[in-house]
């Protein structure tokens, strides 16, 4: 007898949900509860992983990735590109306001294991070396060509962006951004209907 293929899905997605919870009180105590963690936010078996560097204070604020102006941000070019945002998932390499990145390295790798994207788009520098120094098994070092997708590992690609919170403020950074972040629509319109 076979199993429909929405049946398998649903298993690897309560799967995905258990996993993603987890990490998330392994976070929460990591902070020993004198630190406000921030987790990632989104679909846990999404397509596309945001990835920026540092929580902002409306994210420590709310303890979730991707709150507030950036956020914002983000939801108005997905719509723009018309991305589906339930197919989102976003995050921050450093999970607390003082964390480090040795502390937060093995987070971030299993969110991406979890996850399994199909494309990381990784915003700014900061956020670019801490993944290049993540030890992703197969990962091939990216380079910070905006706008170009490139090959992180044999089943996920990247896209690089200049930082979305330091872009906020001036129209010519808005711009850059944008630019490095429109050929995500055109890498979502050439996936295959599910």
């Amino acid at each position: 007898m076979t199993v429909a293929t929405d049946e398998i899905y649903e298993k690897y997605l309560q799967k995905a949900i258990t996993e993603i919870n987890t990490l998330g009180d392994e976070v929460t105590q990591a902070g020993g509860g004198t630190r406000v963690p921030v987790v990632g936010s989104g679909h846990p078996l999404a397509d596309v992983m945001l990835l920026k560097y540092a929580p902002r204070a409306s994210e420590l604020q709310e303890g979730v990735a991707f709150f507030g102006r950036s956020g914002n941000a983000i939801l108005k070019s997905l719509q723009r590109l018309h991305v589906d945002p339930m197919a989102i998932y976003g995050t921050n390499c450093l999970k607390f306001a003082d964390g480090t990145e040795d502390e937060s390295r093995p987070f971030l790798l299993r969110e991406l294991h979890i996850v399994q994207p199909k494309l990381v788009v990784v915003m700014g520098e900061q956020a670019l070396a801490f993944l290049n120094g993540l030890g992703f098994p197969l990962a091939r070092p990216l380079e910070p060509t905006e706008g170009e997708r490139q090959t992180l590992t044999p089943t996920i690609e990247a896209l690089y962006t200049p930082d979305i919170d330091e872009s906020l403020d001036e129209q010519a950074q808005k711009t850059r951004f944008w630019n490095a972040f429109k050929p995500l629509g055109v890498w979502w319109e050439s996936l295959p209907p599910y």
